[in-house]
Order: structure tokens, then sequence, then C-alpha cells
């Protein structure tokens, strides 16, 4: 349902909009072949957009899918298909390849702003546009060709389908099928095909039930729900016949065995550190420190009155919630998982700040006590989530310090709360700014993100790209070369990257594949740094030369280098094996 706004009109929330994505494209688009921040990391590791761009590189190049046992085409089909279709039309290189999530992030952008605006008006959508356009570790994750932003990118624009599906329920199927596109550009967003078949398929069955009682609202809201679970039926169908069936074992492989049996641990312990770790071993949720204050309390003041929210308030908060359910199962160890979080928080945050109200509704003051302790350990996680991101700075690199200091404000914040019942509440209720003010309040976080910006803009590096134009000048096309390193080297020029992991992608004959003769690793920070499974291959060979070396960027030291091996050195290739 859209909600006026007659302090902002169309051609002024337009005119805002139309500024907010030239700036998205802006810092999407300069610097291309720049490499991703290290001075200050962000999670990005540079050496797998070859990884994952490897399939489609293929054949653009090589014109097969498949050389090697290496296929990230089972895990992101979408995400593979995006990338050939931007080679073949631009040619292969890292700026082609980051076209892709480039022009996503923007689009994001800009259907992040207009969903907001239907829910919450004019000023909120031009906050919402304006934290997600600027905002530091989205857009370096817009700049870099790896299935994340993308991944988020269809998660938002599913969102905004949602949104728009509640008044014109035709909408309701694309919000399925983007959905979808999302899973299948990265299967993480396997808990936002939950959240919406979930709201969709709860609103149905009520609809059901109340059917003779139902008020024309009611009914749009029912068509609406149809029409998405038609979508998510719809695309699951094709996608099933068209690719997962006739790819199963290949399928099962890399979604399952590799991605789900093989890196996680599901023990009581194991599943603790991810929760007490959330919000203190990465600073994502510290760099949007503002964003996620306001975004927490929006979201619990939401909760306070479930039954008016729209529905795409309600897919926010299950997008947050089983967001962070599915992080907590399965891994909180790598920053680039959360970034799917980024888009919701900035929406419920804009919600807030946009409307001109106060940050909690007045039904959250009418909350009884007995449900409020009902509560308690959500709003206890809540305050961890805001204490943990900003008290991590005073041990930045010890957890167990900060895991005790968060839980022990969280602690004492939920005491409090609940002790002085509803006081906080009221007061939180009956504080109310104009929503001019709230836009200029995101407006300010938004250039502080800029400063973010302006600060990696200014100490760029292109390491990683010059390094990979090196490749090209030494070894001539359709030269075999041995690890992953090889493949995050691989855009600027026509080797053939041999990819190795540990028990997948050509692991079984590492040791053996004399057919390729070079190698492509670390020096520094040490040998095999990208993967220990490579010094397999090395211990292999021990008459094993370096030929070049090459400055590349990924740690904070600023000295990371790269190796060119020769396997064998001075030695022939052992008999009985062909050598390229």
């Amino acid at each position: 349902m859209s909600i006026p706004t007659p302090d902002l009109g169309r051609r002024r929330f337009l005119a805002g909009l139309l500024l907010i994505i030239a700036c998205a494209g802006l810092l999407r688009g300069i610097f291309p072949a720049a490499d991703p921040p290290w001075q200050a990391t962000v999670g990005i590791v540079w050496h797998d957009e070859g990884a994952w761009t490897h399939n489609a590189r293929n054949k653009a190049l090589f014109g097969e899918w498949s050389l090697d046992a290496w296929n990230p085409m089972y895990i992101a089909p979408v995400f593979t298909a995006l990338e050939t279709a931007s080679f073949h039309l631009f040619g292969v290189g890292v700026r082609q390849a980051r076209i892709v999530p480039a022009v996503l992030g923007v689009l994001s952008v800009a259907l992040l702003a207009l969903g907001v605006r239907r829910i919450a008006g004019g000023h909120a959508g031009l906050a919402a546009g304006a934290l997600l356009a600027t905002n530091f570790v989205y857009v370096m994750w817009n700049r870099t060709a790896m299935m994340e932003g993308p991944m988020v990118a269809f998660i938002v624009i599913a969102w905004y389908c949602y949104v728009r599906a509640q008044t014109e329920a035709w909408w309701g199927w694309l919000a399925g099928i983007c959905a979808l596109l999302a899973f299948f550009t990265k299967a993480a967003a396997v808990f936002f095909v939950g959240a919406m078949g979930l709201d969709a398929a709860v609103v149905a069955v009520l609809a059901l039930r109340t059917r003779s009682q139902s008020s024309p609202l009611d009914r749009a809201r029912s068509r609406a729900a149809w029409a998405t679970l038609g979508g998510l039926a719809a695309g699951s169908v094709v996608a099933l016949a068209a690719f997962v069936g006739p790819n199963w074992s290949e399928y099962r492989f890399y979604n399952f065995d590799m991605s789900v049996t093989r890196k996680p641990s599901y023990d009581l312990r194991s599943l603790v550190n991810r929760v007490t770790w959330f919000p203190i071993v990465h600073d994502i949720f510290t760099r949007m420190w503002a964003v996620l204050v306001v975004g927490v309390a929006a979201g619990l003041g939401m909760l306070a009155r479930w039954r008016d929210l729209h529905a795409g308030e309600r897919l926010l908060l299950l997008w947050v919630g089983l967001g962070s359910l599915e992080l907590i199962l399965h891994d909180t160890g790598n920053e680039r998982r959360f970034v799917f979080l980024i888009p919701a928080f900035i929406a419920l945050a804009a919600s807030a700040l946009g409307r001109g109200r106060a940050l909690l509704p007045p039904q959250a003051a009418e909350v009884p006590l007995r449900h409020a302790l009902l509560a308690a350990p959500l709003i206890g996680f809540a305050f961890y989530m805001v204490a943990g991101a900003i008290v991590r700075l005073a041990f930045l690199y010890e957890v167990q310090p900060n895991v005790r200091l968060a839980a022990a404000l969280a602690v004492g914040a939920t005491a409090g709360l609940l002790a002085t019942w509803p006081r906080i509440p009221a007061w939180l209720a009956a504080a109310r700014w104009s929503p001019a003010a709230g836009l200029a309040l995101a407006l300010l976080i938004a250039a502080g993100h800029l400063g973010e910006y302006i600060q990696w803009a200014t100490g760029r590096t292109y390491k990683n790209y010059e390094a990979s134009l090196q490749v090209g000048a030494r070894l001539p096309a359709g030269t075999l070369v041995h690890g992953k390193l090889a493949n995050g080297l691989a855009l600027e020029n026509h080797i053939k990257p041999v990819f190795v992991g540990r028990g997948f992608g050509n692991y079984a004959d590492r040791r053996d594949r004399d057919d390729v003769r070079y190698i492509l690793t670390y020096l520094a920070p040490r040998i095999g740094y990208e993967g220990s499974v490579i010094t397999d291959v090395l211990d292999a060979y021990p008459h094993h030369t370096i030929v070049m070396t090459f400055d590349v960027a990924e740690t904070t030291s600023g000295h990371d280098r790269a190796a060119l091996i020769d396997k064998f050195g001075a030695a022939p290739p052992r008999e009985g094996r062909a050598q390229h």
C-alpha cells in the first residue's frame, strides 16, 4: 500500500533518486580495474574473481563451459550466464567481469529506494537509496566479480516486486522468480526464498480461512500471495527441469557435498561460537553502526505492530531474522556472508528516519510486561549486536574480551529496559522528528560513507590487474597453470588455469599432472597462502624453480608477492607424462 508524501512530491523524489542513481553508478564504475580494499579489508578475496568466473571465461575464450574438474557453474548458474554474456559482449577481462555486479548493484539501489517509498514515503525512499548507494562495504562488493553482489541485488529486486504485488498482483510472479534467481546466483539466498514463501503462504492460508469476511484489501493481499507462490512454484519447476535434474550429480556435489557437509561444524560449541561472534569478528556492522542502531530499534518496533505491517515490512523482518539464523547455522567466519543484511537494515532504518515519526510506534509502550519478558532473548541479542559492533574496537584483534564486554552490556541494558518497563519504549515512542530531518541525518551518514570511499580511492592500487598482464606477457595462450591463484590471475590473459581445492577441483591428480608445467602461488605472506593444498603440488615436484614474481594486493601488510613456478626446473618431466 502506497503512503502519500505531501511534503515530497513525485517530481522532487524522482530528481533526488536520479542524483542517487548517478552517485551509485559513479562509485561503482570509476577505477574499474583497481584492487579491492586491502589496507582496510571488507572481506573480498580478490583471486576468487577468476575462480567463480571460470566457466564463463572458458566458454568465451575456448568455446566450452568445462575444461577441467572445477565447474562453479553448478553452484552459480545465473551468475555464470550473466558473466558469459558480459564476456561475449565486451571481451574477457577484469573490467568486463565487474560490469555484472556493478549494474545489478545500481539497480538494487534504485529499487530499494522505490520500494521503501511505497512503504514509508518519499523521504524514507531517498534515505534508503542514499545509504545503499554509498555504503562502503556494499559498494566494494558491487565492484567485485563474485556472486555476493548479484545475489543481494536479486534479493532486493524480489523484495521490491513483492511490495508492488500488494497493489498489482502480477508483480508477485516476478517476485517469486527473482527470489529463485537470487538462489541460483548463490544458494545462500535460500533463506530469502523461504522467507518470501513463508509470508505468502501464511497470508494465503489466512485468506482462505476468512474468505467470507474479507475486505477488498484482504483480497488484494491474497491475490499477491497466490501470485508469489505461483512464481516460486513455476520458477522451481523450470529450474528443476532445465538445470537441476539434468545435472543432478554435479549439482548435489557442489551445492551439498562441497558447500554444506564439508565446511561448517554443527556441534553445540560451534553454534555458540557463531552466535557470539556474530557482531564481533568483522567490521561490517561497525562501519554502519548508526544504521544498525536505528534499524534494530525499528525492527523491534515493527514486531509490536506485526498485524498492521505492510507485507514489505514483514518480509524485511523475515529477511533479517531468517538470514541471521542461516549465518549462525552455517558460517559467521567469512565477512562476505553478511553482505545480504546490508539492504535490509538500511530499509528498516530509512523507514524509521523518513517517516517523520518516533523511533518506536505507540504500540511498543502498550506491550504488557509478560510479553516483553517472553521477548527478552530477542531484545538481549539485539542489544548484543549493537554493543558488540562498537565495543569490538576496544580489543580489535581479540574475540573473547569483546564477547564478554558486549554480553555484559547487553544483559545490563536488557535488565534495565525490563525493570523500568514501559518507560523507555514510551519515551522513544514520544520523541519525534520531521521527515526532512530524518533524510538529512541519512545524508550525513552517507557523507561519512563517501569519506571511506575517497580514502580508498586516493590510495588505490592496481597490483592484481598488472600481475595478470605480466602472466599473459610471459606465457602463451592456452598454457596450463596449476593453482587457485592461476584462476585469480587469468582474467587479463589466455592461460588455462587448473584449480586445486581441498577434496575438489582437480584434487585427485594434483601430484601427477606433468602436462601442467607451471604453478602460480603466493610467496608472501607465505607459500600457499591462497590454500595450503598447493603445497602438495610443490612437494611432488622437488626440482621446481621460480620463473618470476609479482606484487599482488590482499593483506594489510602491503607486501604480498606471488610467483610463477616451473615445476621441473632443470629436471626433465617424469617418464610417462606429457609435458605441456
